[in-house]
C-alpha cells in the first residue's frame, strides 16, 4: 500500500467529530482523489502533511515548538517523505525530529485527532493531526527547524499558540 493510499483510506475511515472536521475530511479525500502527487510538497496548491502534538498527560503540559519560518509555537509537524509508510509514520517521525525525543514517543491510539487546514509559505498544508505521548524520562532537544523548544501548562497554551494549536489540544485531552 502506498501512502497516498493509506492517507485515503485513514480519512475515509475516520469518523469526524463534527460538521466542520466532516468537511474537512471529504475536502482531503477529493484532494487524493484528483491529486495523484497530493501527499507530496511538489503538488501545486495544496498537499497533504502530517502532525503530531507531544503530550504528557502526568505533568498537564504539552511540547511546543517555535516555528523557525512562521515564528509562532507550533505541534511538530510537516512534509511525508518517500520513507513513511503511512500518515502515522510521518506524524511520528515528525514528532521524533523536532522534539528530539528520540524513543518512547507513542501515538495516542484510534487514529487522528483532528485536521487543519493552513496556508503556508509554499502551498496550502491539509493537515493531518495526532498526538503523540511523551515517555515519563523524555528529554526534548531543539531542531535546526526550532527557534525553541518549551513545554507548556494547558492553561498557558492558549496565551502563546494560535487557535489551532489550542483546538488540537483540547480535542487531545478530551480523548485521554
Amino acid at each position: 500500500m502506498t501512502l497516498h493510499e493509506n492517507a485515503a483510506r485513514v480519512l475515509d475511515q475516520w469518523p469526524a467529530p463534527d460538521s466542520g472536521q466532516q468537511e474537512l475530511r471529504l475536502a482531503y479525500l477529493e484532494h487524493l482523489a484528483t491529486q495523484p502527487a497530493g501527499m507530496w510538497k511538489v503538488c501545486p496548491g495544496a498537499h497533504l502533511t502530517a502532525s503530531a502534538l507531544v503530550i504528557d498527560p502526568a505533568g498537564e503540559r504539552v511540547l511546543l515548538t517555535l516555528h523557525r519560518k512562521l515564528k509562532m509555537w507550533l505541534q511538530m509537524g510537516g512534509h511525508c517523505e518517500r520513507q513513511d509508510a503511512t500518515l502515522e509514520d510521518a506524524a511520528l517521525r515528525e514528532a521524533r525530529e523536532e522534539s528530539g525525543i528520540e524513543t518512547g514517543l507513542t501515538l495516542l491510539p484510534g487514529g487522528p485527532v483532528l485536521l487543519d487546514r493552513h496556508s503556508t509559505p509554499c502551498a496550502w498544508h491539509l493537515d493531518v493531526q495526532y498526538a503523540a505521548l511523551a515517555p515519563a524520562e523524555a528529554v526534548e532537544a531543539i531542531s535546526d527547524e526550532s527557534l525553541d523548544l518549551r513545554w507548556f501548562g494547558y492553561d498557558e497554551v492558549p496565551t502563546v499558540a494560535d487557535e489551532s494549536v489550542v483546538r488540537l489540544m483540547e480535542r487531545t485531552r478530551s480523548l485521554l
